[in-house]
């Protein structure tokens, strides 16, 4: 089935978030944003790449916007806004919001105790991207090429120098994996996605 906006809102509308509780993880947000693409391509998807940096365990990797809560934040919906602004330019505080899917946190002891809660926005028209310090680029993405055949397989990859083996996407050269590809796999599976 070819994911649609009309079906995003049916499935989040009796969705429930699983909250997720690690007293000693930080909170952060992240947003998934949507857009109507043109008839051929359907749904589309906004991501970045970080930029390559020492001090980020997440260097180099694509990714939804998003990053740590901050105390004068509202509360995670605003971290998301805010994190996108300034990681993208795109201003989502008037956005369509969505629904917000199940918090998680990484699986990896070597990343930072984080639990990352995704916001899912919709966009009525395409903004320009204008990617902040932190970001490498930002692009859209057609869903409906994460679900075409072999899109998503496993991947041996190298973390802080010890190989692992993990399910992510390949799509144009681009890798998707770890907490981008936990969130956006079982948001493919709740809006009827194939996989």
């Amino acid at each position: 089935m070819t994911p649609t906006l009309a079906r995003v809102r049916d499935a989040l509308e009796d969705h429930r978030a699983k909250p997720e509780t690690a007293p000693e993880a930080r909170p952060a947000a992240v947003a998934l944003i949507l857009l109507e693409g043109s008839p051929a391509q359907g749904l589309e998807a906004l991501f970045i790449r970080r930029a390559e940096r020492s001090d980020d365990p997440w260097s180099g990797q694509v990714a939804l916007p998003g990053g740590r809560y901050d105390p004068a934040d509202v509360d995670l919906l605003a971290t998301a806004i805010r994190e996108t602004r300034e990681e993208t330019g795109v201003e989502l505080s008037v956005a369509e919001r969505l629904g917000v899917l199940d918090d998680l946190y990484p699986r990896t002891p070597t990343l930072p105790p984080v639990v990352v809660r995704p916001f899912v926005f919709a966009l009525p028209s395409r903004p320009a991207l204008l990617p902040g310090a932190e970001v490498q680029r930002a692009f859209w993405l057609p869903l409906a090429r994460l679900s075409r055949p072999g899109a998503r397989r496993d991947l041996t990859i190298a973390v802080r120098g010890v190989e692992r083996t993990f399910p992510a996407y390949v799509i144009e050269g681009e890798v998707i994996w770890g907490m981008t590809e936990r969130i956006l796999t079982p948001f493919l599976q709740l809006i009827g996605a194939v996989l």
